[in-house]
């Protein structure tokens, strides 16, 4: 396979594909469609594919110690059996906000859970940002979102990234080891056509990101620099990961959500999941200590 040169692995026609992420003992790539309530898993070349549904839309499927893997649905953290395909409940939250569910989720080299929750209407700034570490509280470290996304901490751990999608920017904090954040700034705002989703930091420190209705993905160097863009065959890239053997294989997620019939039909592979080689390997999965 040549380097940035996306193969579709999986023509699924997802409806909203997100959350890839690569298990290194499985050997296989997880991730989930939000609308569909499902959650998906393959091989690195698309094969051995599992399908799992969910009671409600879920927005990250991530291993845990111990097997199970922990899954954001509204309102509440949910412990997953690929086993039995029962549900268990961790934690709630966001009671007083029925219209909001949860969306991205990244577990950090402690074990912490990131993750945010967002309007599903799209249009109220509702959405915040939280952490969720050994304690039985999911701790709010930042709100105002319509649509949060992207979370994800540099090699060193000392640099949180996190997206507002509809404001197109990126943000940095300073990441101190309590999982405090501080200095928030503008990493980036996306210049052009589609929107940022979930992002990604590699072993050299580059920050990669899907635009939502923007045919490509982005990378970025950690002073901001626009390093490289890798062109897809559909609108929608929801999110990146990094796997295989050497994690130097990025898989990337896309949706045929609002999309019409006439943009479906000059995009078939729309809601598939591509891969593509790299030069720089991504970063180990870490796995959700729960308490």
């Amino acid at each position: 396979m040549n380097l940035y040169q996306p193969e579709c692995i999986w023509a699924l026609g997802a409806t909203l594909a997100e959350g890839p992420v690569w298990h290194p003992e499985d050997k296989a790539l997880y991730f989930v469609d939000i609308k569909q309530r499902a959650i998906h898993r393959c091989a690195e070349d698309g094969g051995r594919r599992q399908s799992w549904t969910v009671p409600d839309e879920v927005g990250f499927a991530l291993p845990m110690h111990g097997g199970d893997f922990v899954c954001g649905l509204p309102g509440r953290i949910e412990r997953f059996s690929f086993e039995t395909g029962a549900l268990t409940t961790l934690h709630e939250l966001e009671q007083h906000l029925p219209g909001n569910r949860l969306n991205d989720g990244y577990v950090d080299r402690h074990g912490a859970l990131w993750f945010g929750s967002m309007d599903n209407a799209e249009e109220a700034p509702s959405g915040a940002l939280y952490r969720l570490g050994a304690g039985a509280v999911a701790e709010h470290k930042d709100g105002g979102y319509v649509i949060t996304n992207g979370p994800c901490v540099s090699p060193d751990g000392r640099t949180f990234y996190h997206t507002d999608t509809l404001e197109k920017t990126i943000y940095a904090f300073d990441l101190d080891e309590q999982g405090g954040l501080s200095n928030k700034r503008v990493f980036v705002r996306i210049e052009g056509s589609g929107y940022p989703d979930g992002t990604a930091v590699d072993a050299d420190g580059a920050l990669w990101v899907g635009l939502f209705g923007g045919a490509r993905i982005e990378r970025y160097a950690a002073s901001g620099q626009l390093l490289d863009t890798v062109n897809m065959p559909c609108s929608n890239i929801t999110k990146v990961t990094f796997g295989g053997e050497d994690l130097r294989t990025v898989f990337v997620t896309t949706a045929r959500k609002g999309l019409s019939a006439e943009e479906l039909s000059r995009e078939p592979l729309a809601g598939g999941i591509f891969s593509f080689r790299v030069a720089s390997p991504g970063q180990l999965q870490h796995l959700y200590l729960p308490e």
